[in-house]
This record gives structure tokens, C-alpha cells and sequence, in this order.
């Protein structure tokens, strides 16, 4: 998979984000951006951009403004902490669009991402908390980063949250102490209870065969600070 990778404002080119995606096997794009004119980062971020055309695009902060302004077409964006007040005119995002950000973030607030969720029509599922910290370069994060993109990038898209099951705060009651999740068997519609094991990372992807029916499917469990997320697809339609 091709991803284009745009760094924030005084970031260097090949830090922990981009090489994290690099080492999972993928074709990292991460041209180095004008810190001081925002115009001409935009220019260089759109050349990368129409010279490989790749799966998906990345944007940290600053970055995230520069993928928001760019003409893309239908490329998925993964936006870190976005900070789309602070730089450029776009103040809506396109529909495959996933944002990452953390609550305890003391640059850009988490506020701001939820108002970009809003004011373009996105579903919940479409904004992802996690990390500590405005970097987002823990292990989790980088693995829930490294997940979406695999996702958008394959062309699939993530499952959408209920939001009955949010709290008063917009969190879902779900935490990552559960030791058990269902998917429901793409097969034969079963629903199926599984163990689910944290210490296997945020993003598991895994082939198991359905107790009920014995065809298999390609399970994924995905673990954010808030909730997590079980689904099946058949095995046989990878290939």
C-alpha cells in the first residue's frame, strides 16, 4: 500500500509516525513541508500527491490541514489532532475521512475535532480517541493509526458506533477490561462469542472458523481508548 504521509509544523521527515507505517511493509511518501508558508506546503503535498497517487493520506496536525486542502478525489485522509483552524480555508472534511485524536491533548483541542466530525456529516466511528498526548506516537495509537489505514486503504471502511451506547461525555461503555466480544458469522448470521486478549496490540486481525456453521472468518478486534470493536468478514472474499 502506497500512503503519503504529511508531517506537522517543525516536524522532521521519517519520525516515529510515518516509519511506523514503513516498517508494516508499506510505501511511505513523507515530503518535507514549509514550515513558514503554508501555501507552498500546500503545493509540494499536491505534487506528491498527483505524481504517485497513493491509497491513503495521512496528516498530523499542521499535516492535517494540508490534507484537508489539497484536491484528493476519493483518497481516504487519516487526520491526527488535525488542526484545521489554525491553517487553511477547508472547514469540512470528506466523507472517507478518519480523525485521531487524544482528550488530553494541550495543542489542538479534542473540541475541534469533534466540531470537524459535525460539520461534515460523519458518523461517530469517524473519530477515534486515543493517546495521552497531542503526538499520538504511544504503541496504541500508532497501531490504531496503522490499522485505519490498512482499512481505508483496502477500501473498506470501519463499522459504525451505536451511539445509545455513549455516556454522557460521548464515551462508550465499553472498556478495555472486557474479556469477551461477539461477531456475528458472515456465513450463516450466527452470533458468536469469542475471548479477546489486550496484550495481542489494539489492531488483531485473525481467521477462525465459525463453531456453528465451520467456514471460516477473517476476524478483527480493534481496541481505542473508549470502546472496542468486533466484526467478521468472510475469508474466502480476500482472495
Amino acid at each position: 500500500m502506497k500512503i503519503l504521509f504529511l508531517h506537522g509544523w517543525h516536524s522532521v521527515v521519517g519520525g516515529v509516525k510515518p516509519s511506523h507505517l514503513a516498517s508494516a511493509g508499506h510505501e511511505v511518501l513523507n515530503p518535507k513541508l514549509d514550515d513558514d508558508d503554508f501555501s507552498i506546503a500546500l503545493a509540494v503535498a499536491q505534487e506528491t500527491f498527483d505524481t504517485h497517487r497513493p491509497d491513503v493520506i495521512v496528516g498530523s496536525s499542521r499535516g492535517g490541514a494540508v490534507a484537508m486542502n489539497i484536491s484528493s478525489g476519493q483518497t481516504p485522509l487519516v487526520l491526527l489532532c488535525p488542526a484545521w483552524k489554525r491553517w487553511g480555508t477547508a472547514k469540512s472534511t470528506k466523507r472517507r475521512t478518519v480523525i485521531l485524536h487524544s482528550r488530553g491533548d494541550d495543542v489542538i483541542p479534542f473540541e475541534n475535532s469533534q466540531e470537524l466530525l459535525l460539520g461534515s456529516g460523519l458518523g461517530g466511528e469517524a473519530l477515534i480517541e486515543t493517546g495521552a498526548d497531542h503526538r499520538l506516537a504511544d504503541p496504541a495509537s500508532l497501531s490504531v493509526m496503522l490499522w485505519v489505514c490498512e482499512v481505508l486503504g483496502d477500501g473498506g471502511e470501519l463499522p459504525p458506533v451505536d451511539v445509545t451506547d455513549r455516556d454522557q461525555e460521548g464515551s462508550v461503555d465499553i472498556t478495555k477490561s472486557q474479556s469477551e466480544g461477539a461477531y456475528i458469522c458472515d456465513s450463516c448470521g450466527e452470533e458468536i462469542v469469542i475471548p479477546l486478549d489486550i496484550s495481542e496490540g489494539a489492531a488483531q486481525t485473525y481467521v477462525e472458523d465459525c463453531p456453528v456453521c465451520c467456514n471460516a472468518n477473517r476476524i478483527h478486534v480493534a481496541m481505542f481508548d473508549s470502546h472496542i470493536e468486533v466484526w467478521a468478514e468472510a475469508e474466502q472474499d480476500r482472495h
